[in-house]
């Protein structure tokens, strides 16, 4: 079965040290009085959750999944007790508006707390983190009435939220999307239609499901600009915010799938159903990128959280199983063969989780508190500089720290060898769990189109400096201390090559649009090890500035820094040929040639 033990050692540091987040906090008036006592606390409580009660139920979830039966799925056995303990213990409210009954902590501490969701149980931990990426669509867009009928119930977690935009003729291109709204005399709207891959779209764990929904009005532009945005509760509310009439719509089917068995992945049917405009008319992409965006982040989280538990089994797994003996000399001479941890390629994979899960722990709290300050800065040049950042950068949370994820449970089941392939040890879920990760709420292609394309070359390259800037601050004051060389040297030199590389993709594109499309992935890959660049030599300093005082963490976080820099990121020397190479070699061959 494996297990699960909240890092709270590493999340610590990374709160306290690195991000020094009770001082950060000051200036946002909403969390000025939140300290680290409380931080330390709420992660510990969230870590005991975990690891005692969600943990424990994700191979009985991937065993038993979920059953369908004439329009209802019955969640796996103990998935709905333990969202009961998940709501009475107030944590869906954990970082929600107190005046819809949340508890205002930052973003960033329920960026924690999902980490750790994640890790224990990805397929039940899907049902509560959709509801919140509803919360904060409706909490932005909804009317006064839709925000006191459904905030309120979303925020304590009696009923849950949905996002409904894909469809079986189209998924990306939403523009392509047939669901219609008619309009009614009272105000609300008919919709009909079909909308497939809905997680959570059915289950029994809450009272009511409220589904945000993509739909055409009669008179809609064609393609994205005439998208409209719908509230399409299950059970439609009564006057006093209590489920009433069942309303039209309802799961066609299940899908039946290669890996997070534990939630309903849903076929939705609407057939007349009533629902309520959100927002403007044909303004529903606004409203609905919201949401699109705390999932894009909320899958990011996803990719750290199994490649933390994967790290944590194939760790222990490595230091207990005894295969052959070390090349320079048994290290277990009171065994009969070492521990497999003493073989270097097994710590090239060890340390490889370890590097990729501490940096994306690092990049996403970081990303987190960019989120606060854009929610809650005092002022509005610091709340701006602080969206920009955040823009930019949650296409690389989403696609580089899954993919990261993917190699790093394909490598915790290398670790396992054959007993990884295998049920029993629990390994070989996690990448069957990691493999939707690249695809859904964007694939990772798209994201990197995203990136290149409208974060990056949309506005010449602005919002990039503005990361630049924060390497080239680090690189500045820290270039002259010789024992931060290795660290500097590397992420200045790869800091020139981004900035070169995309002037040159950025050039070729003026005339040819393929050139960005054939370079983006490489791209991505390069912006991503950038961006952890950075942060593993923000962690290797405060690591040099506290070693040697008896505490071993930071010999260790030095030390994976340092493998960090001589191993993973020279990937980047690869992917930026491949970028430079441009479109010609992928294009050229006819399609009927292939």
């Amino acid at each position: 079965m494996g297990k699960y033990t909240a890092p709270l050692r590493d999340m610590q540091f990374v709160l306290h040290e690195l991000l020094n987040v009770e001082q950060e906090l000051k200036a946002l008036p909403a969390h000025a009085d939140v300290d680290a006592d409380t931080i330390n606390q709420v992660l510990e409580e969230a870590g005991k959750f975990c690891s005692e009660v969600v943990f424990p139920l994700n191979q009985v979830g991937d065993r038993e999944g979920c059953q369908y039966h004439d329009g209802e799925v019955k969640t796996p056995t103990g998935f709905k007790e333990a969202y009961r303990q998940y709501v009475e213990a107030g944590w869906p409210a954990l970082a929600c508006d107190p005046a819809h009954g949340g508890q205002g902590l930052p973003m960033l501490m329920n960026n924690a707390l999902y980490e750790m969701l994640n890790s224990a149980n990805q397929a039940w931990t899907m049902y509560p983190g959709l509801s919140h990426g509803a919360y904060e669509c409706l909490h932005a867009h909804g009317t006064p009435e839709q925000q006191r009928l459904y905030l309120p119930k979303i925020v304590s977690g009696e009923w849950t939220g949905t996002m409904c935009l894909t469809e079986p003729h189209c998924g990306t291109d939403l523009g392509l999307l047939r669901t219609k709204a008619e309009p009614l005399a009272d105000g609300s709207y008919s919709i009909s239609g079909t909308k497939i891959f809905i997680s959570a779209g059915e289950h029994d764990m809450a009272a009511n499901i409220i589904h945000l929904v993509l739909a055409r009005l009669p008179d809609a532009p064609p393609g994205t600009k005439g998208i409209s945005l719908f509230v399409v509760p299950k059970f439609i509310p009564d006057a006093d915010g209590n489920p009433g009439a069942r309303n039209g719509v309802r799961c066609g089917s299940i899908e039946h799938k290669m890996g997070i068995h534990g939630n309903a992945t849903c076929v939705m049917n609407l057939d007349n159903a009533q629902g309520w405009l959100v927002g403007e008319p044909n303004k529903g992409l606004n409203a609905m990128f919201i949401m699109m965006n705390a999932a894009r982040l909320g899958v990011g989280m996803q990719g750290l959280g199994l490649t933390e538990v994967a790290y944590q089994n194939s760790l222990v797994y490595a230091k207990e199983r005894l295969q052959m003996r070390s090349l320079t000399g048994p290290k277990a001479t009171d065994k009969p063969a070492d521990p497999i941890i003493v073989h270097p390629d097994v710590r090239r994979m060890l340390l490889t989780q370890k590097a990729y899960a501490e940096g994306a722990r690092a990049f996403s709290y970081w990303t987190a508190l960019q989120i606060d300050r854009e929610l809650s800065h005092a002022d509005e040049s610091a709340r701006k500089e602080a969206a920009d950042l955040v823009a930019l950068l949650t296409p690389v949370i989403k696609a580089f720290l899954t993919d990261n994820a993917f190699l790093c449970t394909n490598l915790g089941m290398q670790v396992f060898g054959g007993h990884g392939y295998i049920a029993e040890w629990g390994m070989e879920q996690y990448v069957r769990d990691a493999r939707i990760n690249m695809i859904y709420e964007g694939t990772n292609t798209i994201q990197s189109l995203d990136l290149l394309g409208r974060k990056v070359l949309g506005d010449m390259g602005a919002k990039l400096k503005k990361f630049g800037q924060l390497v080239q601050d680090f690189v500045e004051r820290e270039g002259t201390r010789e024992e931060m060389q290795e660290f500097v040297n590397p992420l200045a030199d790869l800091g020139d090559k981004v900035q070169k590389l995309t002037m040159e993709i950025g050039m070729k594109a003026m005339s040819n649009q393929d050139e960005a499309g054939a370079a983006a992935v490489d791209y991505m890959r390069v912006v991503g090890h950038l961006v952890f660049a950075y942060f593993w030599a923000r962690m290797a300093r405060i690591a040099l500035d506290k070693q040697g005082g008896g505490d071993t963490f930071y010999a260790s976080k030095l030390a994976t820094a340092r493998f960090y820099f001589a191993k993973l990121l020279p990937e980047t020397a690869y992917h930026i040929r491949a970028a430079r190479a441009g479109a010609k070699s992928l294009m050229e061959l006819d399609a009927e040639l292939f």
